[in-house]
């Protein structure tokens, strides 16, 4: 049996606050919206309750954020590509910010399980004064559980229409993409944060969103594996890669609290989710 799951997400700011509405179809759920920065910032875990997708499976997102509002979505856990047998396994997001708002789009880990058939992807338009942070962290297979990656494909998609576009494929049994210096040399998680405008930005806030964000890296063990640069003038970009997800993470989390503040002016304030 597969499933076949879509979520309408929408947040509006009425009397300056930031309301999130949603409508579901199948094993897809927001839950109870949560302010712990105050009224202008709503903050929602997103929940899969199978916790995992095989052949055949669909999740389905679609986010709107209507001018001023600001919405902050997570997960509770990293999302599994399990092995596929009937065919592809698809998460998608597309996302609608509108002139003034913002959105933080921050799920945890997308784990790709040997001989999974997986496509990531997410496709986030900006208008102009709009703008957003987001991530992607990709885990190849369980390191250390030792259940490597070893046979199947994940392909990712990011987009902001009209300004910037990737797409990789990743098969398992490329050794040269696998393994080589000019590959992922051996690593097993890849994770990419973004800040992404609608228009271009100032000279001067890419600057201290570059120099915040290297200044972490030199500090940090992957400071050798990791870059933080700006491919187009509406874009930032912070890649890492690394042996296991767990530091990657906490590198994604460091450069993401420091341009909340360098970028908004706004405290780096984690979800309490990922305390836990």
């Amino acid at each position: 049996m597969t499933w076949l799951a879509r979520l309408d997400l929408d947040y509006t700011l009425e009397s300056e606050r930031s309301v999130a509405r949603y409508l579901h179809q199948g094993p897809l759920r927001i839950l109870q919206s949560l302010y712990p920065e105050g009224d202008a910032i709503c903050h929602n875990v997103l929940v899969h309750p199978p916790n995992g997708l095989v052949g055949g499976d669909t999740l389905d997102m679609h986010v709107t954020v209507g001018p001023g509002a600001h919405g902050l979505v997570t997960t509770p856990g990293a999302t599994r590509f399990y092995r596929s047998d009937a065919g592809l396994a698809t998460q998608q997001v597309h996302a609608r910010v509108a002139a003034g708002a913002r959105l933080e789009w921050l799920p945890l880990e997308a784990i790709a399980y040997n001989h999974c058939d997986a496509l990531n992807r997410a496709v986030f338009e900006l208008a102009p004064g709009a703008e957003m942070m987001t991530w992607d962290t990709t885990a190849l297979g369980l390191p250390a559980a030792d259940l490597p990656f070893a046979q199947g494909t994940f392909r990712q998609h990011l987009e902001i229409p009209g300004v910037w576009l990737e797409r990789g494929c990743i098969d398992a049994q490329d050794e040269r993409l696998m393994n080589s210096p000019l590959g992922l040399a051996g690593q097993r998680c890849m994770a990419t944060l973004v800040f992404a405008a609608g228009n271009a930005i100032t000279a001067e806030r890419t600057e201290r969103a570059l120099a915040s964000a290297r200044e972490l890296l030199e500090a940090s063990p992957l400071r050798l594996q990791a870059g933080a640069t700006s491919p187009h003038k509406q874009i930032i970009v912070l890649r890492v890669l690394a042996p296991m997800t767990e530091h990657a993470m906490q590198l994604l989390r460091q450069v993401w609290a420091a341009w909340r503040h360098e970028m908004w002016d706004l405290p780096g304030h984690a979800p309490r989710l990922w305390n836990l």
